[in-house]
C-alpha cells in the first residue's frame, strides 16, 4: 500500500517526545514543512513535492532576558486557522509562536514558575488550533490556556485558562473534519489518561469527560465527533466525543504509543509507538447505527527505532512521515 520514499535529512536527532513531528503542506507553493524537536532547538525542513530541493532553519527556546535558553522545548505544531498559519513552540519556561516559517516570532507568553522549588514540574505541552480563532495550550499543571488569535500582527491575548485537568496535558486536537455540525470543538488528555471535551467560543464549554484508567493518554485526535486516543498500553480508544460511548478498543501495538494522525478526507488512521512499528487503520462512521468501526490496512516496521513522530503528509493520506529518537532524518512513505 506504501512504499518508502527519500528520506529528509534534519541538522539534529529527534528527541524521544510524544507527537515529534509537525507537518505543514504549502499547496500553493507545493511544498511541505517539517518540524522535529531536539532539547532545546527546533529543526524546520521545507521540502519541494518533488523531494529535490530542501531548505532547514533552526529555532532556539528563548526566555526574556537571557541570550541563549537551556529550557527544553516539549513540542512544536503549526496551527492551521482560516486567517492565517502559526508556528507553536512550549518550552519550560513559556510558549512561543512564530510565523509559518519561523521567520519572525510574534509572541511570547512565559510561564508562571513557583518562586520556591516545588515538587511540580513547570511546562507546556498539547497544541491545538481551534476554529476561526483560537490556539490553546496545555500545561504541566493541567491548565489549559486558550489564546486570542488576530487575523495579524501580534495582538494575541490570553482570553481564559480552562482548569478541569489534574494531571499534566499530554496532547490535545481539534475537530479536524472540517463538519460544521459536530458539537465537540476539541480534546484534551492527561498523564492519567483523563479526556475532556470541549465546544469552543467566548467561554468554552467543558461537554464531556471521559475518565482514565491511570494510563497516560501521550496522543488524542477527534474526527467526526469521534475521540481517537492512544495509550501507554498500545491500545488505541474510539470514543464517541459527547457521550464518551465506547465504540472500540484495540491492541494496537506491543508498546507505548508516541503518535497519532489523522488524514481527514479518507478516514485513514496512523499510529506509531516504541515497539519500531507504524500501522495505517481505516475509520468508517455509519451515521444511522452511529457507531464507528476501525480496520487494519497497513504496517511497516522502523527496523530498531523507538518511533516518537508520525504524521501525514496532506488529507487524503496519501503520504506520512516518521521520526525516531536519535535519528537525524525524516522517513518517508508514498502509496504505491
Amino acid at each position: 500500500m506504501y512504499h518508502k520514499e527519500k528520506s529528509l535529512q534534519i541538522k539534529n536527532s529527534a528527541s524521544a517526545l510524544y507527537n515529534n513531528l509537525s507537518v505543514l503542506r504549502i499547496a500553493p507553493r507545493s511544498l511541505t514543512y517539517f518540524t522535529v524537536v531536539h532539547a532545546n532547538t527546533v529543526s524546520i525542513v521545507s521540502a519541494s513535492w518533488d523531494g529535490l530541493n530542501t531548505s532547514h532553519r533552526q529555532l532556539q527556546s528563548k526566555e526574556p532576558n537571557v541570550a541563549t535558553s537551556n529550557s527544553l522545548i516539549m513540542q512544536a505544531a503549526w496551527c492551521v486557522l482560516p486567517s492565517r498559519d502559526l508556528l507553536v513552540l512550549t518550552s519550560q519556561k513559556g510558549i512561543q509562536m512564530y510565523e509559518s516559517d519561523g521567520s519572525i516570532m510574534v509572541y511570547w507568553h512565559a510561564l508562571d514558575t513557583p518562586e520556591t522549588a516545588t515538587a511540580q514540574a513547570v511546562f507546556a505541552r498539547g497544541i491545538a488550533a481551534v476554529r476561526e480563532n483560537y490556539i490553546c495550550v496545555g500545561e504541566a499543571s493541567g491548565g489549559i490556556l486558550v489564546f486570542d488569535i488576530p487575523s495579524k500582527g501580534g495582538n494575541i491575548t490570553l482570553s481564559e485558562v480552562l482548569e478541569e485537568h489534574k494531571e499534566s496535558i499530554t496532547d490535545m486536537a481539534s475537530e479536524c473534519s472540517g463538519s460544521q455540525e459536530c458539537i465537540a470543538d476539541m480534546v484534551s488528555a492527561d498523564d492519567t489518561g483523563t479526556l475532556c471535551v470541549w465546544k469552543s467560543g467566548e467561554e468554552f464549554q467543558l461537554l464531556n469527560k471521559i475518565p482514565g484508567f491511570d494510563m497516560s493518554c501521550s496522543s488524542v485526535k477527534l474526527w467526526k465527533g469521534t475521540v481517537v486516543a492512544g495509550y501507554g498500553t498500545g491500545q488505541i480508544r474510539l470514543y464517541e466525543a459527547v457521550t464518551g460511548i465506547l465504540h472500540a478498543e484495540v491492541n494496537a501495538h506491543a508498546r507505548w504509543i508516541y503518535s497519532l494522525d489523522i488524514a481527514p478526507f479518507s478516514g485513514l488512521l496512523l499510529s506509531a509507538a516504541e515497539d519500531s512499528f507504524v500501522r495505517v487503520w481505516h475509520l468508517t462512521m455509519t451515521p444511522e447505527s452511529n457507531t464507528v468501526e476501525i480496520s487494519h490496512m497497513y504496517n511497516e516496521c522502523v527496523t530498531d527505532t523507538q518511533i516518537c513522530g508520525a504524521k501525514f503528509c496532506d488529507g487524503d493520506g496519501y503520504a506520512f512521515g516518521v521520526t525516531g529518537y536519535d535519528l537525524s532524518e525524516i522517513i518517508r512513505y508514498t502509496q504505491s
